[in-house]
């Protein structure tokens, strides 16, 4: 069995940042593709930003610039950092992680943490 679990989020005003971590525990040989998504009210969820295990980054067009993910493999962690925050940021972040176990290869989520930036 494999849990995610997010941390990091909260209130901020705009301008400022915030860093997410989503840590990843249990039966675990390796993680695989690691990525950030994001939901706002009465919207899809959406790809934020994603790196593979060999580190490449891609990001969305509306936080290219301004959002950095990164990953720590021997703590199976991803992490968000979100600078220069705006409100249109204002949604519940989800990591999103394939781990390789003893039974292959599965995709998991993570229960979400809300991240709220005020004008």
């Amino acid at each position: 069995q494999v849990q995610l679990v997010e941390s990091g989020g909260g209130l901020v005003q705009a301008g400022g940042s915030l860093r997410l971590s989503c840590v990843a525990s249990g039966s675990i040989f390796a993680t695989e593709r690691m990525a950030w998504y994001r939901q706002a009210p009465r919207k899809q969820r959406e790809l934020v930003a994603v790196i593979t295990s060999g580190g490449v980054t891609n990001y969305a067009d509306s936080v290219n610039g301004r959002f950095t993910i990164s990953r720590d493999n021997a703590k199976n962690t991803v992490y968000l950092q979100m600078n220069s925050l705006k409100p249109e940021d204002t949604a519940v972040y989800y990591c999103n992680v394939d781990v390789r176990g003893y039974w292959g290869l599965s995709n998991y989520w993570g229960q979400g943490t809300q991240v709220t930036v005020s004008s």
